[in-house]
């Protein structure tokens, strides 16, 4: 049984009018006047979040970056492991998107460790449409399935491993270790929503055959070594 690690958002905070020179440096466009920056303990969630985000309200997500060495290493109180910036035409569709991020951390997105015990972390997340922020770096199109599988090294091979054979996806992005916080994983889509629904539980069996039997690829060969 999988237990619920709940994301903590950070900080959130609004700029109506961001200083043009700032708002460039970000990733803004002429079309972008109001940003929201937030930070938060769990990187992939808010990725996920802030994609979400897009189906909400007419924002773009114009700068999300990992901080190195992930949340327990944190600069500040307030840093977390990830700082993403929403960035829309005024200061109401910014809201609307900060809000719709804040649900969706709150409800439905969130990394899972298996229940008993106290690691790894990993997230075997679903979305079933895809947002503006997510589908171009997969690949697909906007609003397609996709299955966003993270976890620690060995586990996410395993489990990469795992859903690819499970159901009929295809893996649309790799993230090999290490990243920025250490973890692995990929993007897996290019089936319906059953497939993708499919592949992300096959990854979470196979992380969590992991976790009970780390060592349990070093059998002794039947054959003499010569």
């Amino acid at each position: 049984m999988l237990v619920r690690l709940p994301p903590k958002l950070l900080s959130c905070r609004l700029l109506e009018q961001v200083e043009p020179s700032l708002g460039r440096a970000l990733g803004c466009s002429e079309r972008h006047v109001s940003v929201g920056i937030v930070t938060c303990d769990q990187d992939d969630s808010l990725y996920a979040a802030l994609d979400h985000a897009t189906k909400f309200a007419d924002v773009d997500v114009v700068y999300a970056k990992s901080f190195y060495a992930g949340s327990a290493h944190a600069s500040g109180p307030f840093s977390g492991e990830i700082m993403g910036v929403l960035a829309g035409p005024n200061p109401d569709e910014v809201k609307e998107g900060l809000w719709a991020l804040r649900e969706a951390l709150t409800s439905r997105i969130h990394f899972v460790a298996v229940e008993g015990t106290t690691a790894p972390a990993f997230f075997p997340h679903v979305i079933e449409e895809t947002g503006r922020y997510l589908a171009p770096l997969a690949g697909v199109a906007v609003g397609s399935p996709l299955a966003y599988l993270i976890a620690p090294p060995t586990e996410a091979m395993i489990g990469l491993d795992a859903a690819l054979k499970s159901a009929s996806v295809k893996l649309l992005k790799f993230f090999g270790p290490p990243t920025e916080t250490n973890f692995a994983g990929g993007y897996l889509g290019g089936g319906s929503v059953a497939d993708v629904r499919a592949a992300a539980d096959a990854f979470s069996e196979a992380v969590e055959s992991v976790v009970r039997s780390p060592m349990a690829g070093l059998v002794r060969p039947e054959r003499e070594r010569r």
